[in-house]
């Protein structure tokens, strides 16, 4: 079948290629009229705008684009994407309102060796939403753009000039760590990615260290534990908490990727859950609930963060300026079977 053209619908209608091409773009340059015969037009022969075709005509794509984070050395965003449920289910809700407006999405990475700002104008986005730690540079390079950028979980000072959506980080750590306390555990381990370069296990860790002290607990570095915030980056963790004769009886895992990886690690090494071992996580991807035991967790409503940056967007591209407010999302602790008071005997 042939493809139908802005041609046809011009001719189909009785009218000029750009009176068709004022509806198509919104232009109020003709009578209500000859605009109702250009739709029927459309309708009729069905036509499909060509969206790229739109976009270089009125300086606009109808994209939003996604940066995914380049957090540690070796990571990928396609491995990010398959191995970590937060993202999908961060993306879902940007998608889910970027869609309702007639907007597209447009996933990638940015490496380190990257012109950050040719590549936003090269696919001439009308958006750009930032999950993850990036360098410096990258705020700077992308300061001047005019178009409005919101970024997940920046703690930056730098990235106050942007549009931000974070948790409350540290009072989710605190809160996690605390639950583990009230239960009666004394020998707490805490499992998170790197906490140097990283604000967000920074903060989480902070909040372990503040519930520990208020409880009278001394820090014990020998149960800290820093991997790659994956399923096999937990997994890893709980071979190394057995092999060092670690005798935590709790750990407080900062991301529930990384829990669930550690919780399979314990079960496959014979170890009971949460009888031998209470573990809580953070974040409640889906997966939270189907693992066996449930996994103790604190929720962070990702599809909500993901809706949140995408309004956000949206909102600036529909008021035609660039603007840039700080959301804090607030962290709830939500309790299933991984964790339980310590055994009286221990292990």
């Amino acid at each position: 079948m042939k493809k139908v053209t802005i041609r046809d619908v011009a001719k189909h209608a009785g009218v000029s290629v750009a009176s068709v091409s004022y509806v198509l773009n919104n232009v109020d340059k003709i009578t209500p009229e000859t605009k109702k015969r250009i739709l029927n037009a459309i309708k009729e022969l069905d036509y499909k705008p060509n969206m790229m075709a739109r976009g270089l005509s009125n300086g606009k794509s109808g994209l939003i684009g996604i940066c995914l984070p380049i957090t540690e050395k070796g990571d990928i965003p396609g491995d990010l994407l398959e191995n970590n449920p937060f993202f999908s289910e961060f993306i879902s809700g940007i998608e889910y309102t970027t869609r309702n407006k007639g907007y597209d999405i447009l996933i990638s990475g940015l490496g380190k060796n990257m012109r950050y700002k040719d590549w936003i104008q090269r696919r001439m986005m009308d958006g750009l939403i930032i999950l993850g730690v990036y360098p410096k540079n990258l705020f700077e390079e992308i300061k001047g753009l005019d178009i409005p950028i919101v970024l997940s979980d920046a703690y930056e000072e730098y990235a106050m000039d942007f549009h931000r959506v974070m948790i409350n980080d540290e009072l989710g750590g605190y809160i996690a760590t605390k639950h583990l306390i009230d239960l009666g555990h004394k020998r707490i381990a805490f499992v998170s990615g790197s906490i140097k370069n990283s604000f967000i296990n920074r903060y989480r860790y902070q909040g372990y260290v503040k519930a520990l002290k208020e409880a009278g607990i001394k820090t014990d570095k020998s149960l800290i534990f820093e991997e790659h915030v994956t399923f096999n980056g937990g997994y890893s963790v709980g071979e190394k908490m057995r092999q060092s004769g670690c005798n935590a009886t709790a750990v407080f895992v900062a991301a529930d990727i990384m829990a669930i990886g550690l919780l399979k690690s314990y079960i496959e090494a014979n170890y009971k859950v949460p009888e031998d071992l209470s573990i809580i996580g953070f974040d409640n991807i889906k997966f939270a609930q189907y693992s066996i035991p449930g996994l103790t967790t604190v929720k962070q409503d990702i599809f909500m963060k993901g809706r949140i940056s995408a309004e956000m967007i949206l909102n600036d591209l529909e008021d035609g300026k660039r603007t840039n407010h700080s959301v804090i999302l607030q962290p709830e602790l939500i309790i299933r079977e991984s964790t339980a008071p310590p055994k009286k005997t221990g292990k």
